[in-house]
């Protein structure tokens, strides 16, 4: 690799001399992510439908504190980060995750719409999941910001979750590595303060931001395994080897 966007085995990309090949993802690691990710969900989902929605020890000392750490401008910080965690925000970043994954007006267009979908379905599983389990919220005396349905999982960490993965890759199939990792930790750190922040309003459980995480990741890893579907002119008809050295696919 000569820097971003440059690799000597392939023609030229976007004007700017030889283009940027991706390696297949590792299946075997993402599927291993994939199982993780779910049984890790699960079990926060049985312990929320075995207690029916009752708080853990650990979360009701999580509200406590919040609480009574509501001073400004903390407070209004959290909810204008809160609301970048959904709405339009999260779209416009898959929308521009797809722009820069894509190559050539078609290619962005499949990418565009390949990661909104994992957006969209990614959201549809969670309300599902949501109004299964429903978990009921704390009490609206101790709100202070906005919020409706259940509580399980947290569609502001779910979202913000796979809005930030999404970009990420995008990033890195635009960028590669370097600047990839620089990005992924600021998007990271992004959903995590999302997430965060809807325990600190008072209107979510840690439970239910941890398993919106975890949905989150079994969603991703499982999408990230249809890439060579969604990029297919990134790839090398003959079989490109993996990047955990299975060999040619």
């Amino acid at each position: 690799m000569t820097g971003p966007g440059r690799d000597t085995e392939t023609g030229p990309e976007r004007g700017t001399g030889p283009a940027l090949r991706p390696r297949r993802p590792a299946t075997r690691p993402l599927l291993a992510l994939a199982a993780l990710c779910a049984a890790l969900f699960t079990a926060v989902a049985v312990t929320v439908a075995v207690r029916h929605g009752a708080p853990l020890a650990p979360e009701r000392a999580a509200h406590r504190w919040a609480l009574a750490h509501r001073g400004e401008p903390l407070r209004a910080t959290a909810g204008a980060l809160t609301a970048t965690g959904t709405g339009p925000v999260p779209y416009l970043m898959a929308v521009l995750a797809g722009l820069l994954a894509g190559r050539g007006a078609r290619g962005r267009l499949r990418a565009v719409a390949c990661a909104v979908a994992v957006l969209a379905v990614g959201q549809a599983v969670r309300y599902g999941l949501m109004e299964l389990l429903a978990r009921p919220r704390p009490t609206t005396a101790d709100w202070v910001g906005r919020a409706s349905g259940y509580a399980f999982p947290s569609g502001h960490a779910t979202t913000s979750a796979l809005a930030a993965g999404l970009l990420a890759w995008g990033i890195a199939r635009y960028a590669g590595r370097g600047p990839a990792r620089t990005w992924s930790a600021v998007l990271a750190l992004w959903a995590v303060a999302v997430g965060l922040t809807r325990v600190y309003l008072g209107v979510h459980w840690p439970g239910d931001v941890l398993g919106g995480w975890l949905l989150a990741g079994t969603v991703l890893s499982l999408a990230l395994l249809q890439e060579r579907y969604v990029l297919p002119d990134r790839y090398a008809a003959d079989g490109l080897p993996d990047s955990g050295g299975a060999g040619p696919a």
